[in-house]
């Protein structure tokens, strides 16, 4: 699974970097064989004005499904990253739980010895 950080003009340097990509192997670990890439960008949503105005939009792109995308805002970027990382886990159960679990059991798609 590649993860890539984009940051306005490479704010926060390589240390910003490695924290957040530490952050997303933890959240999605149990989605790390179904997913091939993971794009975060932070931003400030509107620069020198106040509130909550700290951005962080997360796509992930699951191997054999559309893309899925969140964003999440918050008054610090740590907060902003951590929301968006919940939202995310969330998305991803709902879309690739369907794949292998029906009310918490193996599908019988993949059961089944005739296909």
């Amino acid at each position: 699974m590649q993860i890539q950080v984009n940051t306005p003009d490479g704010a926060g340097g390589e240390d910003l970097t490695a924290r957040v990509e530490q952050a997303v192997v933890e959240a999605v670990a149990r989605f790390s064989e179904q997913i091939t890439r993971i794009e975060v960008h932070l931003s400030d949503a509107n620069a020198e004005k106040g509130g909550e105005d700290k951005r962080c939009m997360i796509e992930a792109r699951p191997t054999g499904r559309a893309p899925v995308a969140i964003t999440h805002q918050a008054a610090t970027v740590p907060m902003a990253l951590r929301g968006g990382l919940n939202k995310l886990t969330r998305k991803l159960d709902s879309v690739l739980a369907a794949r292998t679990d029906h009310k918490g059991a193996a599908s019988v798609r993949d059961n089944d010895p005739g296909q």
